[in-house]
């Protein structure tokens, strides 16, 4: 079958770095489903997982986690799904990725695909809306009836991003007052299509702008860039026994003893925890993506794509790479059909 993948890191100006492929196709076993992929999205993991392997190897990574496709064939085990059925997921990050015409997928991380897409406008969904509704509902907590969150404000840090198109529009819809970080007319703009209700400049010290809108301090903070850039301000922003979740890892030399005045919950969110551990709730992604398939379906959830690349190849898959490397994209950027 057909792939992209690579065998050692390059600039992705060179023409070997990500390359066209020929490799076997897999057969399911256990709980395993065999995906023929119709679209992947790419994501800054994708590139931080190809700059990452330094040395070349004998075997090629193949990258590409978000997939929408048709199941060809189910293990032994399987009980979800068959044959035929719409899927999508964004699958583990220990494991082979989508980037190929065949893919194999642990079944309990997989939804039926919105009936109401198209597989390119369904793959741009499944990784950030993981870890959006993870982020969100799990890590910070969060209530998903509105009446509960009213008068309650979420600071979202980087709103125009993958992640944060779905981030804002989740905590609009369970009732939270959305305030976005967005610093061009382009960001902002979309920042507030998708549910941001004030956006301020991440390129600023944030309590001052807040103060302007009205809130000294705000309930909940979801950093989906850098933590250390904008650590004073988050430590700053939030409420006395606020909560912070970030998607970022921290430097073990950020003053975190700042958040112990203000008894302050920290968490991280990592979408591949669960299935890279094989947790034994593990099934819950698979939950929130049937969640997320009736919010699409019922017009509450809107995709975020906004490039589509035909067809997936390594030539397009460069060009989405190097636009994920200039920092400079918004929303989700798709390939469809091998």
């Amino acid at each position: 079958m057909k792939a992209v993948g690579f065998y050692r890191s390059l600039p992705i100006e060179h023409e070997e770095s990500l390359i066209d492929l020929e490799i076997e196709k897999p057969t399911p076993t256990g709980r395993d489903l065999l995906v023929q992929v119709k679209a992947v999205s790419v994501n800054p993991t994708d590139v931080k997982a190809r700059v990452a392997r330094k040395q070349a190897e004998e075997t090629p990574q193949i990258l590409g986690r978000d997939v929408a496709g048709i199941v060809a064939e189910v293990g032994s085990e399987c009980s979800l799904f068959r044959p035929g059925d719409e899927v999508y997921y964004a699958g583990s990050n220990v494991r082979p990725g989508g980037n190929s015409e065949f893919h194999l997928v642990d079944e309990r991380i997989v939804g039926h695909k919105p009936e109401s897409l198209d597989f390119a406008r369904a793959a741009a969904l499944p990784l950030t809306s993981l870890t959006s509704m993870e982020g969100l509902f799990e890590r910070l907590g969060i209530s998903r009836n509105p009446a509960v969150n009213q008068g309650k404000t979420i600071l979202i840090i980087g709103a125009a991003g993958g992640v944060g198109s779905i981030a804002t529009q989740l905590a609009d819809l369970v009732g939270l007052t959305v305030i976005g970080t967005a610093s061009r007319p382009e960001t902002i703009q979309w920042a507030r299509e998708h549910g941001a209700t004030h956006t301020i400049s991440h390129t600023q010290a944030f309590v001052p702008q807040l103060k302007v809108l009205g809130f000294p301090t705000v309930d909940y903070i979801f950093c989906l860039s850098d933590p250390e850039r904008h650590w004073d301000s988050i430590v700053e922003a939030i409420v006395p026994q606020g909560k912070i979740c970030s998607i970022l890892p921290l430097n073990p030399s950020a003053k975190l003893d700042t958040l112990f005045y203000k008894s302050a919950t920290l968490s991280w969110e990592l979408m591949y925890t669960r299935p890279m551990f094989q947790t034994p709730d593990m099934i819950e992604q698979h939950n929130l993506l049937e969640d997320l398939t009736q919010l699409v379906d019922a017009g509450k959830v809107k995709t975020t794509l906004t490039e589509l690349l035909e067809p997936i190849n390594a030539a397009n898959l460069r060009k989405a790479h190097a636009k994920i490397e200039s920092g400079q994209t918004i929303g989700k950027i798709v390939l469809a059909n091998f």
